[in-house]
């Protein structure tokens, strides 16, 4: 009977302690987990998710003032655009972005299967510190700017900027063209906006000349002011073949975007400030952490 309640009592030291370490690593992971939950996405970073507003055959910024001389395109965010659109007219409509204070307006060429429209699913609009070596001397976007990337007229690769790829399938090579996406994926496009502002101009007489890229990480002295990357994102609820697609600006290769920046000018400043300066990755409302 003895050596049974030794045996007993040795078992149940045995069980405590076991229980004890068990207890110490399930605080330890959890505290780890804490911490790691706490600490911010090291990534210079701000975003808008917008949906698609309405469909209009204009530009305000390559064709304004001249309603239906242009190809079809899809826009997003501000409700009113069309091409009489500036950002007075702008400022005084809705838009419908998160945020709610973003009342900027985005477009693309619109897309086509054969002849039936294809609207984008996924609308999601970056505001990155990427692309030059020192983000904090990023300054905020001016209201008003206007800016086109990509370029409709391409006629092949090499004087294209667009990108096509499948969510969530990086084993498919992306393209300046549409790529054949697996049926459980979708066609994903981005396209980035240069960043580097001459400090004058919110447009010029070709729409570009205001705007350049950077060299080597540093914006050059003729457009010294860095701002915001700009990256647009698109996905399409598309797969399989796509000999029958086609943009309302041609091949997938001419794919390109344009934006008049209005959201608020403090509001972008605090973006700057809180998540581009301080490389943080930022929610819709500009906060991290």
């Amino acid at each position: 009977m003895v050596k049974k309640l030794t045996r007993w009592r040795g078992v149940a030291r045995i069980g405590l302690a076991a229980a004890l370490v068990g207890a110490t690593i399930t605080g330890g992971l959890t505290a780890t987990s804490e911490r790691a939950q706490a600490e911010p996405v090291r990534v210079a970073e701000f975003l808008a998710e917008c949906a698609l507003s309405h469909r209009l055959p204009d530009d305000p910024i390559v064709l304004p003032g001249l309603a239906g001389a242009s190809h079809s395109h899809d826009f997003f965010g501000n409700t009113s655009t069309n091409a009489h659109s500036n950002y007075q007219s702008l400022l005084g409509a809705t838009g419908n972005c998160n945020p709610v204070v973003d009342l900027s307006s985005y477009w693309v060429p619109t897309l086509y299967n054969g002849d039936t429209v294809i609207a984008p699913t996924g609308i999601t609009f970056y505001y990155l510190g990427e692309g030059v070596n020192n983000p904090a001397a990023i300054r905020p976007l001016p209201v008003g700017l206007k800016i086109v990337a990509g370029n409709a007229r391409a006629t092949g690769d090499a004087d294209s900027s667009a990108r096509w790829s499948c969510l969530h399938h990086g084993e498919v090579n992306p393209s300046k063209d549409f790529v054949v996406c697996p049926a459980d994926s979708m066609l994903e496009t981005y396209l980035d906006f240069p960043q580097c502002w001459n400090g004058r101009d919110l447009d010029s007489a070709d729409h570009q000349s205001h705007m350049s890229t950077p060299v080597a990480g540093a914006c050059p002295a003729s457009h010294p002011v860095p701002v915001p990357k700009l990256r647009m994102v698109l996905r399409y609820p598309v797969t399989g073949s796509t000999a029958r697609m086609r943009l309302a600006s041609g091949p997938g290769y001419t794919m390109h975007g344009d934006f008049i920046n209005v959201w608020p000018a403090a509001e972008m400043q605090r973006r700057v400030s809180n998540c581009i300066n301080v490389v943080l990755k930022c929610d819709h409302g500009g906060n991290h952490g």
